[in-house]
């Protein structure tokens, strides 16, 4: 076993040390989303959160280590590959948020850039809100275009996106927030508006380096929403 052990961890750090030399800069909206969580997480200090697609991130790590009972869960095989996915950051549970087989509930669920991938996104909103203890809050980050839906925006002219890529990214319109809050009777404690590139729709234009926080009218292609059951 020890034996075991020490093979693993050379090799792990020959990966970590090939990861930070291949290091390059690329920023994303990240920053937005991760603040946004853990400003909920220290004003509603929940003893136990669900992380939904959390796929190769280290967020549910992170959020361990502010003293949080974590459990993720991706669609590790069905979405990501045959070959399914790893997180070398945290265990994942394979689990389809749209037809979750998960009983237990929790006083927070995050689900961050996820929700978009997801063509059930009615399915993953209504399991989710089942997931909630009484009174607990729901994190959902997407692309969000206020005044229309998009159902792929990689598609759209002036993505920096390849079409190709393989999955789809959809923007959300307020008609679809409306929906989740009527059928889940969810009810919005907080959103904010981000803009993210000088296009209509996520992807599209040229990007907007640091993102900047906008007012509902204004031109946004992401939103941060704090639901609350």
């Amino acid at each position: 076993m020890n034996l075991v052990k020490k093979v693993g961890k050379s090799f792990l750090r020959k990966m970590l040390k090939a990861e930070f030399e291949a290091q390059t800069y690329e920023p994303n909206e990240r920053c937005v989303e991760y603040r946004f969580v853990f400003e909920a997480i220290t004003r509603l200090a929940p003893q136990t959160i669900l992380d939904v697609g959390t796929g190769k991130t280290a967020l549910p790590h992170l959020m361990q280590t502010c003293g949080v009972k974590v459990t993720a869960t991706d669609n590790i095989f069905d979405y990501w590959s045959k070959f399914g996915m790893f997180n070398r950051h945290f265990y994942v549970i394979d689990d389809d948020i749209t037809k979750s087989k998960m009983d237990s509930t929790f006083d927070l669920i995050t689900c961050i850039s996820t929700l978009e991938h997801i063509v059930r996104f009615d399915d993953a909103m209504a399991n989710m809100a089942r997931l909630l203890n009484p009174n607990g809050h729901l994190i959902l980050t997407c692309p969000f275009t206020a005044n229309h839906y998009v159902d792929n925006v990689y598609q759209l002219p002036g993505s920096c996106v390849d079409p190709n890529v393989g999955y789809i990214c959809q923007s959300f319109a307020q008609k679809n927030l409306d929906q989740w809050l009527k059928v889940t009777g969810l009810t919005v404690v907080q959103q904010e508006y981000w803009q993210c590139y000088k296009g209509k729709a996520w992807s599209v234009g040229e990007a907007v380096h640091p993102p900047k926080k906008v007012g509902p009218t204004e031109l946004h292609q992401l939103t941060c929403l704090l639901l609350k059951r």
